[in-house]
């Protein structure tokens, strides 16, 4: 018997030895990224860009695009649902942090980086030189028959004019709020609240005389409408950047040599057209994501 307790303890502690030493037993477990993005097309186009980059580079990488507005996706920041998403300088500085308007983005940029940092224990990668600035536009035609080429214009007419848009700008700091704090009390004819992603197909079909617009909305030149001019300086820049949470970026530092190398190549031209890709051809934005990855040499 004591012979036979003896080679099972042997049995025991070779099977100890070989568990310690498989490649198993030595692999940490690797950190999941949780990759987010709001509720319209170039969001889930950099969602899916920010996500391939990461996996191409050994992250594994769980995707909830699609989040929401602003407040859900910050909030969602905040409480550690996720880890990063790609935000606006401008929404940083008027929407989350309720800051006055300053139309300079190196300052906006540098206000959002310390202010986010100090107050929200986040970090703001390198913005890129596009710049999805909030806008309204109409129809080339019809801005020409009213006379319509400014802010101040559309406002004289508003209350015989329908808009349309998201729901959130009716709320937003940098929606009709501040609309009506930087050019008067007005109201438009009607406000019609869609997805984002029907605004021009609403516009195009003369659901509506006025839509929410965004500087690289692909629409724009392919609907042929026009971007009102802000002739009183409502609207910040808006250039996007990822957003992540320190505790993240510091246990996986390479995350900000990875996406801070897609900043530079995220121009108002290019964004047009792969938002076009999404908007007006149908395609996936994974898809596009992909193909134009690959075509920087960012993917193989």
């Amino acid at each position: 018997m004591k012979k036979v307790l003896q080679i099972l303890l042997g049995m025991f502690f070779i099977l100890v030895i070989l568990v310690s030493c498989s490649p198993a037993g030595n692999t940490s477990t690797q950190p999941v990224i949780r990759v987010a993005s709001k509720d319209f097309t170039e969001q889930f186009i950099l969602g899916e860009m920010y996500a391939q980059l990461l996996e191409a580079n050994g992250f594994k990488v769980e995707r909830k695009l699609n989040l929401g507005g602003t407040p859900i996706a910050q909030k969602a920041l905040e409480s550690n649902e996720i880890d990063l998403y790609p935000e606006y300088t401008g929404t940083g500085l008027l929407t989350v942090l309720k800051l006055p308007v300053n139309t300079d983005p190196a300052a906006v940029y540098n206000t959002v980086k310390s202010e986010y940092a100090n107050r929200f224990n986040l970090v703001w990668l390198d913005p890129a030189p596009m710049n999805n600035t909030q806008a309204v536009a109409m129809k080339r035609s019809k801005a020409q028959e009213l006379g319509i080429e400014t802010i101040s214009d559309l406002v004289a007419q508003a209350s015989n004019l329908v808009m349309v848009g998201p729901p959130e700008f009716q709320e937003r700091e940098d929606g009709l709020p501040g609309m009506r704090q930087v050019y008067g009390d007005f109201s438009f004819k009607e406000y019609k609240s869609v997805d984002p992603g029907l605004r021009y197909q609403a516009i195009n079909e003369g659901q509506a005389d006025v839509t929410v617009a965004f500087g690289t909305d692909g629409e724009i030149a392919a609907f042929d409408l026009v971007i009102l001019r802000d002739d009183k300086g409502l609207w910040p820049p808006y250039q996007v950047a990822p957003v992540i949470r320190k505790e993240v970026l510091d246990a996986n530092p390479k995350i900000a040599e990875i996406l801070n190398g897609l900043a530079p190549l995220l121009t108002d031209e290019i964004m047009q057209k792969l938002n076009y890709e999404v908007s007006g051809k149908q395609r996936e934005p994974a898809d596009v994501a992909k193909e134009f990855l690959q075509q920087q040499g960012l993917l193989k």
